[in-house]
């Protein structure tokens, strides 16, 4: 089924835009077929600036010419009139911003963290739960908001509950180990200085772990009337940042509600087709996630690219001597673990008429 594509192209904008995601949200959108990037903005101390002269482009390829000649708004409802707008944002900043863009009638697709797990809040990885968008009526409703906030979750979390989606439906997950191994580049610019991380690990990102506890419980919940609640596994993660620029590692240990063989999760795993709501979109990959039977894949350097950096990638599926079965799973932390998944989000919202021009 091909998704319904707008009458007329959606005009939006993005809040954040001059760092690495909000980069990353120039690149998707600058020649989107169903969205018209007609703003950015940014900090006080870039706006009034133009874009080319505003951000530090971090992209081997060139900053779009008509955004390089932008001027940067402030991140105010006031200067900035698009009816649908990506935050970037940091979350400090986040918290208020948004929920100004949210009452002045603007729907806001979020990537920072300030409202994931507010009750009323969509946090929707959007081949996983695509239905947690239904809640957004309610949102509104309650808090008066003739707009809306949706969030994508934490770059480590949209990685691991992709892989973990398919096999908590068919099997029922009970207990998760995470380890992850993180890109630098999920630390933004300039993220963590050469010195530190170069022939190095470190073993901690702050509030990661916490994030990846809880955010993936209520991404695998029941939407239960306007609710989310949250799927019924304990979860314990390890975070870590690794000398690598793109793509975040995740090692999973699962264990289910019965036995499971690697074998039936590979079959599981291999038929996943995602949520169907998502097939057509511009922005979703022709397979939401590939199974390799490589011995030494998924690795960053070869299969971060896959499907634009939307593709997940799973290997290494074998028994585990504690939990039932491991893998590795594999993903891009910067476009479908960030502004990906918020674009994704902002696409079914439109072909399901509730956003923008339908």
């Amino acid at each position: 089924m091909t998704a319904r594509a707008p009458r007329q192209r959606v005009p939006v904008a993005v809040l954040g835009a001059t760092g690495a995601v909000g980069q990353a949200f120039i690149r998707l959108l600058a020649s989107h077929p169903w969205f018209d990037l007609v703003e950015v903005a940014a900090s006080e101390r870039s706006a009034g600036r133009t874009y080319g002269e505003a951000a530090h482009w971090i992209g081997a390829e060139d900053i779009p010419e008509r955004v390089r000649a932008m001027r940067v708004l402030p991140c105010d409802p006031a200067a900035v009139t698009a009816p649908l707008v990506f935050s970037a944002l940091d979350a400090a900043v986040a918290l208020d911003v948004e929920s100004a863009f949210a009452r002045a009638g603007r729907l806001v697709l979020s990537n920072a963290s300030s409202y994931r797990m507010e009750s009323d809040v969509p946090l929707v990885t959007p081949d996983v739960n695509a239905e947690h968008l239904r809640m957004l009526d309610n949102q509104r409703r309650v808090r008066g908001w003739k707009g809306g906030i949706v969030t994508n979750a934490n770059c480590s979390s949209i990685v691991a509950v992709s892989a973990l989606a398919p096999l908590h439906r068919a099997f029922g997950v009970s207990r998760v180990f995470i380890a992850t191994m993180q890109a630098v580049s999920g630390a933004g610019y300039p993220g963590v200085p050469s010195l530190d991380i170069l022939g190095n690990v470190i073993p901690f990102i702050r509030n990661e772990e916490e994030k990846i506890e809880s955010e993936i419980l209520k991404m695998l919940g029941r939407l239960d009337g306007n609710r989310v609640s949250p799927a019924d596994i304990r979860i314990s993660a390890h975070a870590n940042r690794v000398p690598v620029l793109n793509g975040h590692t995740v090692c999973m240990s699962l264990d289910f509600a019965r036995v499971v063989t690697p074998e039936q999760a590979i079959d599981v795993l291999r038929e996943w087709g995602g949520d169907p709501a998502c097939r057509g979109l511009p922005t979703a990959p022709v397979r939401a996630l590939v199974v390799t039977d490589a011995a030494d894949r998924p690795q960053p350097r070869r299969d971060v690219d896959r499907g634009n950096g939307m593709t997940v990638t799973v290997g290494r599926v074998r028994r585990d001597p504690l939990f039932s079965i491991k893998l590795v799973v594999l993903g891009h932390n910067i476009v479908l673990g960030a502004a990906g998944a918020s674009v994704l989000n902002a696409e079914l919202l439109v072909a399901n008429g509730q956003a923008g021009a339908a």
